[in-house]
């Protein structure tokens, strides 16, 4: 097999040190072979881009384990090809696996052109990225945080959440703060409740009467104020979002035509993919990425089975909560899709269905900058009538009828 690239090295990233081999392709002879050791501080990475540049490298590659190699990416970045392949697709064979060799076989694989390259976007929409996971985490510890919360609650014998649809609403956080601060009277913390809340308030008194301990105060004043702190930090991020996301503002808008998508659900999906989906060549090479077709697992002509892949855990997830939503949407195309695939292979896999259906239209509007147009609830029986009507006529004579059908006026 000839060799593709003439000078290329491949690194084996860890979290200390990193393993560089260079390789040189010499016409008529055999090629030239350099190994080197660094450490991964910015002084050694600085040294290592020096002297990949001495030998004239062209390209590097590496493996995308953890995230070791995001440093090295980002100091090589701009002065080289770089090829960030998946660990799972370039294993060496097991038993002769030292740094050393880890490095020249990557090396070896990239001067062959045969790692499949990883989609790593621009450095603009990586720090969106990062905003953007760290949203959700803070979302999920102002979950988990309230749920530690109301199970407290339930310690102490007091039920507000059972009379209070949102215990964490300006009235419910007002009784909290009084139940705090010692106050014991469940019809002076039922006054403080606010609109329509003021109907319930006998009920409140009953449930804000409970066996509240200095134990439960205490730990009910820290965790109002993790959840305060987390409030404010979601608040800044928020902020920050809205400074880096309006370049895209047109993409945004454009996504919250397709049903499902929101505003949130429009950023996350620009933060993961950016506004430019060269990368991905048709629609179904996105959603293989995204994880959301099923695998292959098939031996001597029989299907093993096909889990969905792993792809992007982030961007599967967003669009898995926009197919619930979509399927909500009276008179659309999705809701009649979803239900037409729930009969035949039950509800989860009909939602995974619609969330494909939705990063289809996400390829179209972004790759193509295309309008978003809903064909329809009508659009699956218009589209194949004649199959809809031997359904329909089948289903009734199973009930006992004889049917003829006649064209309408």
């Amino acid at each position: 097999m000839e060799a593709e690239i003439e000078r290329c090295c491949g690194l084996d990233v860890h979290q200390k040190v990193l393993v560089a081999c260079v390789l040189i392709a010499r016409a008529g002879s055999k090629s030239e072979k350099h190994v080197r050791t660094f450490s991964t501080v910015l002084e050694d990475l600085e040294e290592l881009r020096n002297w990949l540049t001495s030998f004239g490298v062209t390209h590097v590659g590496m493996e995308s384990t953890g995230i070791f190699w995001r440093p090295v990416y980002a100091e090589l970045e701009g002065v080289f090809t770089l090829v960030v392949g998946n660990a799972y697709h370039i294993k060496n064979v097991p038993g002769r696996k030292t740094d050393v060799k880890d490095a020249e076989w990557l090396a070896d694989l990239l001067r062959h052109g045969l790692i499949r390259p990883s989609f790593v976007p621009d450095k603009p929409i990586r720090e969106l990225r990062d905003l953007m996971r760290y949203r959700r985490k803070l979302v999920e510890s102002r979950s988990n945080e309230r749920n530690r919360l109301l199970k407290l609650l339930e310690t102490a014998n007091i039920k507000v959440s059972s009379v209070a649809t949102d215990v964490f609403g300006v009235s419910g956080m007002a009784m909290l703060d009084a139940l705090a601060t010692g106050q014991t009277d469940g019809t002076v913390m039922a006054e403080l409740a606010r609109g329509r809340m003021r109907s319930k308030r006998d009920a409140l008194r009953k449930a804000l009467t409970g066996r509240v301990e200095e134990h439960h105060r205490f730990l009910l004043r820290v965790q109002l104020q993790r959840l305060r702190d987390v409030e404010r930090d979601l608040g800044v991020v928020d902020g920050r979002l809205d400074e880096l996301m309006a370049p895209y503002a047109s993409q945004i808008q454009a996504l919250q035509d397709i049903p499902g998508i929101g505003k949130l659900t429009a950023r996350i999906i620009i933060a993961e993919l950016g506004p430019d989906l060269s990368s991905f060549p048709d629609e179904h090479h996105l959603a293989a990425w995204a994880g959301l077709v099923p695998g292959n697992n098939e031996s001597a002509g029989k299907r093993l089975g096909g889990r969905l892949r792993k792809g992007n855990p982030s961007l599967k997830g967003a669009l898995v909560e926009a197919a619930v939503s979509a399927i909500r949407t009276k008179g659309s195309y999705v809701r009649s899709k979803y239900y037409r695939l729930k009969a035949r292979m039950g509800g989860r896999k009909a939602i995974v269905a619609i969330a494909h259906k939705l990063l289809i239209a996400v390829f179209h509007v972004l790759g193509q900058g295309a309008t978003f147009k809903d064909l329809g609830e009508t659009y699956l029986d218009a589209h194949r009538k004649d199959r809809t009507a031997k359904h329909l006529v089948r289903r009734l004579e199973t009930l006992g009828y004889r049917v003829t059908l006649a064209p309408a006026a």
